[in-house]
């Protein structure tokens, strides 16, 4: 390992609290860590990352900075510190991968301080990257065959965009197992499991990747193709017990896009958990689960899953086919599914995207109108059932009808980095706040309106601050609106939620 060959990963800041394990950042230091020396920097465990970064590469012993970047908060730090790296340390190799940089590939190469981009799952590219570019330096594009250069890679050539072949998704099983000691060397794993309505460890996990469907609206399709690989059960235990007993995990979120796929695994994980006394929760699709028989339902409760989150999106069934939900999801068998769900003893959490482009405005907000009365009627069949509401934003998934919708209506992302880090551009990519033609503010009012309504009469059984006479006081503050379906102006409602504590939105600051 070369002394001026190292690599810094840095994670920038997702969240204010309640931070999570970085398990991108995780996955590649497990797949150099026999060839390449590397650290990592945390943006949400330090005061300052920048400094902590460039106190690294005054060193001058990094010659890579790699980059896990996703849509939202994390490019408030991802874009400047990027650009002021490159900037003071012009030979430096920088590489962004997650979806941001995969579903805007122009924008983030365009910028001037972006050199490759991981497309995808990066085990195999990345280490194969840095060996070329160690090898035969950073223009090793003009000096070897293309069929050398590594899959799974976007850069630029004469001014041209480059993609190169994209892997399948690798089988988890082969991959090495995360470093956990060595960040622990960093940071200390035990703050990364935090107090959430699951426990008061809760470990953050991923055990697959993919999904095999095409959601029009999902940022995940454009990476893995409809394609989904899963660890085994056996696997997927062995190493929550490790995290268990060496740093007191006893909860678990499973941050698989979703998890639920093989109900064979599922059932079987939930056998191997069933001592362990641990809350879990994962995201799964109701059209998967419902062919779940009740055994294997009763199984995963009994396990310990409290909670699963599925998209519901709407109660409308031709919008469900525009977008593109595959598989045969429909408004009817979201609400068999919530009373399904019930039996069991098993919350679900519904999300719903409010706000899809149609032919007029007076069509997009009778859409609105009907979505928002499905919700209701979901909430009378389970009252239990967290709703969760998005306001929808775009996803760059060419050729999709839903898409091709949008871009119609004249709407375009940013083409210039640094623009994505504007206040109205960070709440787009959280889906409060879209910058989208064919919403007014009177329809984002009204969304959001309600929003607090239903969160007032329903408070989320998530936010473990709020005790239960405050959530009573506001049910009762709530009621006379909800069932009236008044909904305008909620300011007493709104003024409760902020002086206690801040009442917390799921959609955006997880558990």
């Amino acid at each position: 390992m070369s002394a001026n060959n190292k690599v810094l990963l840095f994670n920038p800041r997702s969240a204010n609290s309640k931070f999570r394990l970085p398990n991108s950042l995780l996955a590649v230091a497990a797949a150099i860590n026999q060839k390449f020396e590397w650290v990592i920097v945390d943006g949400n465990r330090e005061v300052n990352p920048e400094t902590t970064i460039l106190n690294y590469l005054n060193t001058g012993d990094f010659n890579f900075f790699g980059l896990t970047v996703m849509p939202g908060p994390q490019l408030k730090q991802a874009i400047p510190i990027s650009k002021k790296a490159k900037l003071l340390f012009p030979n430096l190799t920088i590489i962004w991968g997650g979806y941001f940089a995969s579903n805007q590939p122009e924008t983030v190469l365009n910028s001037g301080f972006v050199d490759f981009i991981i497309n995808g799952m990066g085990d195999v590219a990345f280490p194969q990257l840095l060996d070329l570019i160690t090898n035969s330096g950073k223009q090793f594009y003009n000096t070897i065959p293309a069929h050398q250069v590594p899959h799974n890679l976007i850069y630029k050539h004469q001014n041209e965009l480059v993609f190169t072949q994209k892997d399948g998704i690798y089988n988890p099983d082969d991959l090495p197992d995360f470093p956990y000691e060595k960040l622990h060397q960093l940071y200390d794993i035990p703050r990364y499991l935090g107090k959430t309505y699951l426990g008061n460890k809760t470990i953050a996990y991923h055990s697959s990747f993919g999904c095999p469907f095409t959601c029009s609206f999902c940022a995940v399709v454009p990476i893995y193709n409809a394609r989904w690989k899963g660890k085994s059960a056996q696997n997927i235990y062995r190493e929550i017990k490790f995290l268990k007993d060496t740093y007191g995990g006893d909860s678990i979120e499973f941050h698989d896009n979703n998890f639920f796929v093989s109900e064979k695994r599922t059932v079987e994980f939930a056998k191997l958990m069933m001592h362990e006394n641990m809350i879990w929760w994962g995201e799964g699709r109701i059209d998967t689960i419902d062919k779940y028989r009740d055994e294997s339902l009763a199984i995963i409760r009994k396990s310990g899953c409290k909670m699963i989150f599925f998209g519901a999106e709407t109660g409308n069934d031709e919008m469900l086919k525009q977008m593109d939900k595959g598989g045969t999801q429909s408004a009817a068998q979201i609400k068999k599914f919530a009373a399904r769900m019930a039996q069991f003893d098993i919350i679900p959490e519904y999300s719903f995207v409010l706000g899809t482009p149609a032919d007029t405005p007076e069509k997009v907000m009778e859409q609105i109108d009907k979505d928002i009365a499905f919700i209701r009627e979901i909430k009378a069949i389970n009252p239990a059932t967290e709703i969760i509401i998005y306001v929808y934003s775009p996803v760059p998934t060419k050729g999709s009808e839903l898409y091709e919708k949008v871009l119609s209506t004249g709407f375009r992302f940013p083409e210039k980095l640094e623009d994505w880090i504007n206040a109205d551009w960070e709440n787009f990519d959280l889906r409060k706040n879209p910058l989208t033609p064919w919403l007014t503010p009177k329809m984002v009012d009204k969304i959001k309106n309600f929003e607090t309504v239903l969160n007032g009469y329903y408070p989320t059984v998530t936010d473990i601050k709020i005790t239960p006479l405050q959530k009573k006081t506001m049910r009762l503050f709530s009621a006379l609106r909800y069932h009236r379906k008044f909904y305008h102006y909620p300011y007493e409602i709104k003024a409760l939620q902020k002086v206690w504590l801040k009442y917390r939105q799921p959609e955006q600051q997880g558990f």
